[in-house]
C-alpha cells in the first residue's frame, strides 16, 4: 500500500486533505455571505418595515437598523460560547453538520419573516450558526492538517469568508434592480445545504478520535493524510499531550495557558475594533453617504470584495514561506496608515466631487491589508497555539471575544458618526490598529513549520513556574 510520495507528505495524501480542508472551510463562506448579504439588503428592507417602532415601542431608525445588522452577531456569541466545548463534546464534524442545518433554518426565517421583529430572530438563528462555524471551522481543518501546509489550509477558512462576501455582493448587486432583500437573505440556504452534504463524507479530526479512545480511527484518518513514519510519529505526540483528563474551563487560566490566552483574545478583540466589518456591513451605506447612488454604491462594494478575495489568495500562498507575524504587522502597518487617509477625505474641506471615489480607493487598500494580515492570521492562530485538550473551548473564548467586539463595533457605528463624524471615526479605528502593532509585535508568537503538540510543549517549556504547573499531562519527557 505504500507509495512513493511527490512531496513531504504525499501528493495523493495531500489532494485528499485539501479536498476535506476546502469543504471545512466553506464555514467561512455561510460567515462572509451574511456578512456581505446584510450590507446590501439593508438598503432596501427599510422600504418593506417600519424601522421607527419594535414590539410596538417607538425607536429610533438607526438603532432599529443596527439591531437588524447585529442580530447576527448577537446569536454568533451564544454560538461561539457553546462551540467550544461542544466541538470537544459531540466532535468537530458533527457539530460543523449542526452548524449547517441552523444556518439553513436561520435564513429560510429570514426570507420569509412577516415584520421587523421575525426578521431579526431570523439573524439570531443565523448567529448562532455561525458561531458554531467560527470556531469548529479553523479548528477542524488545523487538526486534519499536515504541518508544512497547515497555515495554507487553514487560512482556506478565511478566503472562503472573503468569498462568502463577494459572493453576496454579487447577490445583492443581482436583486438591486428590484430591491428584492428576500431573495439575498433567502439564498444563504444555498452554501448551508452544501456544507451539510460535503461533510456527511468527511472524517472526524484524528485529535479528537484519540481523545475518545479510538486509537485505531485516528490512524486511519492520519493515514490517509500523512505518510506511514509520519503516522506513527504523530501518534506518539498526540499519546503525549491527552495523558491529562479533559481540560476545563478553568484550564485557561492557568500560568502556561494564560499568556497565549491574552493572545487570542486580544486579536479576537483587535479584529473587530480596527473596524473590518464595519466596512462589510455597512459599505453600501458611507459610499451612499459621498454621493452614490443605491445601485452604483453596490457595485462599488463588488470592488472591495473582488480585493478581499484576491489579497485573501495572496495570504494563503504565503502565510507558510513568509510565517505569520510578518503578515500580521505588515497588514496591520497598512491599515493604520489607509484609516489615516480615510479619516483625512472625510476631513478636508472642498473634496466633495471626488470624495467618493477616495473613499472607494482607500477602503479598498484597508481591505486589502486586512485581507493578508490580521484577517487569516487571527482565525490561524487561534487554531494553532492552545493545548489539544482545551483547544476547543479556549477557541470558543476567543470567538466569543471576537463576536462580541463585533456587536459593540457594529451598534455603536452609526451613532458614533452621527457623534463626531466620518472623519473622526475612521481615525479612532487608525488608533486601534496602531495599539494592535503594538500588541501583535510585542506578543504574538512565529508557530509557522511546527506540529500542534511542538507548540504545545514549547509553550509548557517556557511559562512552567512551578510545581504545580509540571503537569503529568506533558509526561516525563517535559
Amino acid at each position: 500500500m505504500a507509495t512513493k510520495d511527490a512531496t513531504p507528505e504525499g501528493t495523493g495524501r495531500n489532494s485528499f486533505v485539501y479536498v476535506v480542508a476546502a469543504l471545512a472551510a466553506l464555514n467561512g463562506l455561510l460567515f462572509g455571505f451574511d456578512t456581505g448579504v446584510i450590507a446590501g439588503a439593508m438598503l432596501y428592507i427599510q422600504n418593506s418595515f417600519d424601522l421607527t417602532a419594535l414590539f410596538g415601542y417607538p425607536m429610533s431608525a438607526s438603532f432599529v437598523e443596527g439591531l437588524i445588522v447585529s442580530g447576527a452577531m448577537g446569536g454568533a456569541i451564544v454560538g461561539a460560547a457553546f462551540g467550544g466545548r461542544l466541538a470537544d463534546r459531540l466532535g468537530r464534524r458533527r457539530l460543523i453538520l449542526v452548524g449547517a442545518v441552523i444556518f439553513f433554518v436561520g435564513s429560510l426565517v429570514m426570507a420569509i419573516a412577516p415584520n421587523v421583529e421575525v426578521l431579526i430572530f431570523g439573524r439570531l438563528i443565523n448567529g448562532v450558526g455561525i458561531g458554531f462555524a467560527s470556531v469548529v471551522g479553523p479548528l477542524y481543518i488545523s487538526e486534519l492538517a499536515p504541518p508544512k501546509i497547515r497555515g495554507s489550509l487553514v487560512s482556506l477558512n478565511q478566503l472562503t469568508i472573503t468569498s462568502g462576501i463577494l459572493v453576496a455582493y454579487l447577490v445583492n448587486y443581482a436583486f438591486s434592480g428590484g430591491g428584492d432583500w428576500r431573495w439575498m437573505l433567502g439564498l444563504g440556504m444555498v452554501p448551508a445545504v452544501v456544507l451539510f452534504a460535503g461533510m456527511l463524507f468527511m472524517p472526524e479530526s484524528p485529535r479528537w478520535l484519540y481523545e475518545q479512545g479510538r486509537v485505531e480511527d485516528a490512524r486511519d484518518v492520519l493515514s490517509r493524510t500523512r505518510t506511514e513514519g509520519r503516522v506513527a510519529a504523530e501518534l506518539r505526540e498526540i499519546k503525549e499531550t491527552v495523558k491529562t483528563e479533559s481540560g476545563t474551563v478553568g484550564d485557561l487560566f492557568k500560568p502556561w495557558v494564560r499568556p497565549m490566552l491574552v493572545v487570542g483574545v486580544g486579536l479576537a478583540a483587535f479584529q473587530q475594533v480596527t473596524g473590518i466589518n464595519v466596512v462589510m456591513y455597512y459599505a453600501p451605506v458611507i459610499l451612499e453617504s459621498t454621493g452614490f447612488q443605491d445601485t452604483a454604491s453596490i457595485l462599488a462594494t463588488v470592488g472591495i470584495g473582488v480585493v478581499n478575495v484576491v489579497m485573501t489568495v495572496v495570504a494563503v500562498l504565503l502565510i507558510d514561506r513568509t510565517g505569520r507575524r510578518p503578515l500580521l504587522l505588515t497588514g496591520l502597518v497598512g491599515m493604520t496608515v489607509m484609516l489615516g487617509l480615510l479619516g483625512l477625505a472625510f476631513f478636508l474641506p472642498g473634496l466633495s466631487g471626488i470624495v467618493g471615489w477616495l473613499a472607494t480607493i482607500g477602503l479598498m487598500l484597508y481591505v486589502a491589508f486586512f485581507a493578508i494580515g490580521l484577517g487569516p492570521v487571527f482565525w490561524l492562530l487561534i487554531s494553532e497555539i492552545y493545548p489539544t485538550q482545551i483547544r476547543g473551548t479556549a477557541m470558543g473564548a476567543a470567538t466569543v471575544v471576537n463576536w462580541a467586539a463585533n456587536l459593540l463595533v457594529s451598534l455603536t457605528f452609526l451613532g458614533l458618526v452621527d457623534a463626531v463624524g466620518q472623519a473622526s471615526t475612521f481615525w479612532l479605528f487608525g488608533a486601534c490598529c496602531l495599539a494592535a502593532l503594538v500588541f501583535c509585535y510585542k506578543l504574538v508568537p512565529e508557530t509557522k513549520g511546527r506540529t500542534l503538540e511542538e507548540i504545545e510543549a514549547d509553550l509548557r517549556e517556557k511559562t512552567l513556574v512551578g510545581p504545580d504547573d509540571r503537569p503529568d499531562a506533558v509526561g516525563s519527557d517535559d
